[in-house]
């Protein structure tokens, strides 16, 4: 079983200024970012690092996991 990381993203983009929006479907959350105002998914699991940092380029986000 691969091990998440889903409580580092969260720390992640609430320090970003990133807002809850509400509950997706299955196993996902959709959030608003306040940098570019673009609403954007988060599953509660990443397994590869290339999809952690698209979503992060999504948030307009520069850092990278």
């Amino acid at each position: 079983m691969v091990s998440t990381r889903y409580p580092q993203w969260v720390e992640l983009l609430r320090s970003s200024g990133c807002v809850f929006v509400r509950q997706g479907k299955g196993g996902h959350e959709i959030w608003r970012s306040p940098i570019n105002g673009k609403i954007f998914c988060v599953p509660f699991t990443i397994k590869s690092k290339p999809t952690a940092n698209a979503i992060l380029k999504q948030a307009g986000l520069t850092s990278k996991i």
